[in-house]
């Protein structure tokens, strides 16, 4: 047992000694490589407004392609796409719109039955659509016509491990950085 103990200090003791000395010279230096095309810069994370109709020509969904609406947006995998609806519009004490936002799926109890306006995505587009248990032919235009939704894209890196309130589009705009102001809004119809 001696012996081994003592052979692994001797080996350790000389695994110290050897890294140190004098640092060797310097390496050669390699070609330069050819220069690439320069890309465009993608936004990370945005937020904008789509207007659209909800029709029985369209299946009573509304198509949003990405790419079209924000060219320059790049939306990855693993990002988390977020819709709401404008639900409402209230005032402030100074009697300035306030809009209220609401997070989809949302549902809404008719005389003809349930109502929900719900979505689904990729990362190249989301489809926003009814889905009820009545015929949605029978839906009057308030509930099917210049329909507004905000459309966000919330970096998966942003998101991971956060404590974010995804229901509250405030909270979600101020994580990105987003003012009110600088929202695009593109019509569908």
């Amino acid at each position: 047992m001696k012996k081994a103990t003592l052979l692994f200090a001797s080996l350790l003791t000389l695994l110290f000694i050897s890294c140190t000395g004098p640092e060797g010279p310097p390496g050669f230096d390699g070609y330069d490589g050819v220069d690439g095309q320069d890309g465009i810069d993608g936004e990370i994370g945005n937020v904008f407004d789509v207007v659209g109709d909800f029709t029985a020509e369209n299946e009573y969904q509304i198509f949003v392609d990405f790419n079209e609406i924000v060219p320059s947006l790049e939306v990855f995998e693993n990002d988390v796409i977020l819709i709401y609806i404008l639900w409402d519009q209230t005032e402030d004490n100074d009697g300035v719109p306030v809009d209220i936002w609401r997070l989809l799926p949302q549902t809404r109890i008719l005389d003809q039955g349930l109502l929900q306006y719900n979505y689904d995505h990729t990362f190249l587009d989301a489809s926003i659509f009814l889905e009820s248990d009545f015929d949605l032919n029978t839906l009057p235009t308030g509930d099917t016509d210049e329909q507004i939704f905000r459309i966000a894209v919330l970096p998966a890196n942003l998101v991971a491990g956060s404590k974010l309130d995804q229901s509250n589009i405030t909270a979600v705009m101020q994580t990105l950085g987003v003012e009110e102001s600088i929202i695009s809004r593109v019509n569908l119809n």
